[in-house]
């Protein structure tokens, strides 16, 4: 009789990693409306680019995209069962660039490159840098992005790989910014947007308190977690974490802090780029996050009617975000700051 232990995928460890190895991960998915109104179930988006066709239609696309991050998620679930199954957290992100966007009835696909490797100090763990890249049904890339998540050994015996930490962009440059086949912003409504502000209206420096607040639930969360296919044990698996909390997927905090900054970001209605990202502090069910943001600096782009504007977005938990809050004098983090994102968005000029 054979082993059914050797039929099971226990997930990769650190030390299964190695420096230029390509994981083409299982599971391609069809997106489908359902995906759509299951995103604006679960958080109170309402980017007018990403509701109606007819608002596509006249912003020159063929029918309504789904929201940006629900293709971000879709992607990204797909690496968790090779990338993050054994993982202690997701640390950052880098060189993320949407470059078309995913329509209802495209099927996406997620490759990843291991492209470096550190073992902590405590030889129990390891941080692992990623490279994936999502394509569609035409083998198109439709997205593609870096992290680096800290993953759990298995054999401590395991001997050190060589250190190869890879040299990343701190930002998207401008010129790298793709704006979709079509896109016009010519004869924009922004009325029917929701806000009358452009892009030339916002100004470098500029911080925007999003004001309202929404209280994470249990069940929201790991209703997103599994329909983004999702399988990390910390977010299921209350004997994964020795405070026996199940941990919030940080892309929930992530679509849930976009869709807090419509208010006051009405017209950013899609992302180009995600320039780095961090988790700065663990979120669990019942913390009630609010979201700033601040302007870091704006671009044209080779479209007149559409320009670039980079924004620093930033979630807190259980307290107004109205002071801005992010690093304390030592430099770290506050305590009540989730989420430091930093991205690109296309904005009508």
């Amino acid at each position: 009789m054979s082993n059914s232990a050797s039929k099971t995928n226990p997930g990769n460890f650190f030390e299964d990693f190695s420096v230029g190895q390509l994981i083409e991960h299982a599971t391609p998915r069809t997106v489908s409306e359902g995906d759509r109104a299951l995103y604006h179930a679960l958080y109170p988006s309402r980017f007018a680019l990403h509701s109606a066709d007819t608002f596509a239609h006249a912003c020159g696309l063929p029918e309504s995209p789904i929201d940006d991050l629900a293709a971000f998620h879709i992607a990204f679930g797909k690496t968790v069962p090779d990338i993050s199954l054994n993982a202690v957290a997701n640390l950052g992100y880098a060189e993320c660039r949407f470059i078309a966007p995913v329509f209802i009835g495209d099927t996406l696909s997620t490759t990843t490159e291991i492209i470096g490797l550190k073992q902590n100090s405590n030889g129990k763990t390891g941080v692992v840098y990623v490279r994936s890249f999502a394509r569609n049904q035409n083998d198109e890339t439709v997205l593609e992005w870096v992290r680096w998540v800290m993953v759990r050994k298995s054999n401590l015996e395991a001997p050190t790989p060589e250190t190869s930490i890879p040299d990343l962009a701190s930002v998207v440059e401008p010129a790298s910014l793709v704006v979709p086949e079509g896109l016009t912003f010519e004869g924009y409504n922004t009325a029917l947007a929701g806000q009358p502000h452009l892009w030339g209206d916002y100004a470098i420096g500029e911080k925007i308190d999003h004001v309202d607040g929404v209280t994470i639930e249990e069940a929201e969360h790991m209703m997103a977690t599994r329909l983004w296919q999702n399988t990390a044990k910390v977010h299921f698996n209350t004997q994964a974490r020795e405070d026996g909390k199940r941990l919030i997927y940080g892309g929930h905090v992530i679509s849930l802090a976009r869709a807090l900054s419509y208010n006051g970001l009405a017209n950013a209605q899609m992302l180009a780029a995600i320039n780095a990202g961090a988790h700065a502090n663990p979120c669990f069910g019942g913390d009630t996050v609010y979201a700033w943001s601040e302007v870091l600096d704006k671009a044209e782009t080779d479209t007149a009617s559409v320009g670039a504007i980079r924004l620093r977005l930033v979630a807190v938990k259980n307290a107004p975000a109205s002071d801005f809050r992010l690093k304390g004098e030592d430099g770290k983090y506050a305590p009540d700051v989730l989420l430091d994102l930093d991205y690109w968005a296309l904005m009508p000029r």
